[in-house]
């Protein structure tokens, strides 16, 4: 299982939070997210949260097509 330094995904006030706590967190608790970028994230898609935003089928059709292509 592949480790992340919380330091460099999530703004400093989120670092030392239960992973919970984070994914129930707004996105702009993630670092280079601001609150303006999670108000339209919201507004185009939904996204309150930092697990909607793990969820958002989108992201995850994006994520899978890079893989393909990393694959060839």
């Amino acid at each position: 299982m592949a480790s992340v330094d919380l330091n460099k995904v999530l703004d400093k006030a989120w670092a030392d939070k239960s992973l919970s706590e984070i994914l129930t967190a707004p996105v702009d608790a993630l670092k280079g997210v601001s609150e303006r970028d999670g108000e339209l994230l919201q507004e185009a898609f939904g996204v309150k949260t930092v697990a909607d935003l793990a969820e958002l089928k989108y992201a995850r059709w994006a994520q899978a097509l890079a893989a393909l292509a990393a694959a060839k």
